[in-house]
């Protein structure tokens, strides 16, 4: 019987990028221990070289079919972008971090918790499929790490409490890169010139206010030079002598 995919790959034109769609739970019939559903990923992959976006919406499911898939995307050649257009959770958001670029829309979800597993048997055994899932953990959290630039204890901590993002949340994590459909690039854009233009501004009030003090303190040299004790009386009323204006110059600009 021919095995159910949960992806498929499309491409129209030779010159286009490829088009990876993951729907539904990974794995859902067979991987781990199925030499046949890993070979045929990796042969569909490897017939479609160059760029591809990978297109995802899946609750996830087998954490080593996801560890592999992520494998075989890092080591593809050509660039990966993904796109989550419902919901990436669990293993599917471990797939996600293949990609160089993460886009989400606005209206998806992200979801990454700590790995499960069911066991029985012996105390010993009971403790060994502890120790394992320990290792599970630590290697997702590989994959997170190297994407988000988080720290492994926030990464861990996120795990523990089965943290749920929306597109916006996921982004200031680093779990996603851009939203789609709402022009990040112009409004990231718009960002930086604004806030170059308010550091211009800062420079040219603060240029402003050391000409100011500077011409001030030449005035007051200038008068306590004539010996005007008109002007002296004025400056002492207000505390601005010469030596403390300069003495103030040279605090601002260093």
């Amino acid at each position: 019987m021919e095995k159910r995919k949960f992806w498929v790959f499309q491409r129209g034109d030779p010159k286009e990028e490829t088009i990876l769609r993951l729907d539904g739970p990974i794995a859902k019939e067979s991987w781990f221990g199925d030499e046949v559903t890993p070979a045929l990923f990796l042969s569909e992959l490897e017939s479609h070289p160059g760029d591809m976006t990978v297109w995802i919406n899946s609750p996830g499911g087998d954490v080593f079919a996801a560890s592999q898939i992520y494998t075989m995307l890092m080591d593809h050649k050509g660039k990966i972008t993904v796109k989550i257009e419902g919901i990436a959770a669990s293993a599917a958001s471990v797939i996600a971090m293949a990609g160089g670029e993460v886009l989400m829309s606005p209206s998806s979800m992200m979801m990454i918790h700590n790995p499960e597993t069911s066991a029985y048997g012996w105390k010993d055994e009971m403790e060994k499929a502890l120790d394992i899932l320990d290792e599970v953990k630590e290697s997702i959290i590989n994959a997170y790490e190297l994407k988000t630039g988080l720290s492994r204890h926030k990464i861990s901590r996120l795990m523990d409490d089965e943290t749920w993002m929306n597109a916006k949340k996921a982004k200031e994590l680093g779990f996603c890169d851009r939203l789609l459909f709402t022009g990040d690039d112009e409004e990231e854009e718009a960002d930086e010139e604004a806030q170059e233009g308010m550091a211009f501004a800062a420079r040219k009030m603060m240029s402003t206010v050391l000409n100011k003090i500077s011409a001030d303190a030449v005035l007051a040299k200038k008068e306590e030079e004539a010996g005007s004790d008109e002007k002296a009386d004025n400056l002492e009323e207000t505390g601005t002598k010469y030596k403390e204006l300069t003495k103030r110059l040279e605090l601002l600009r260093h």
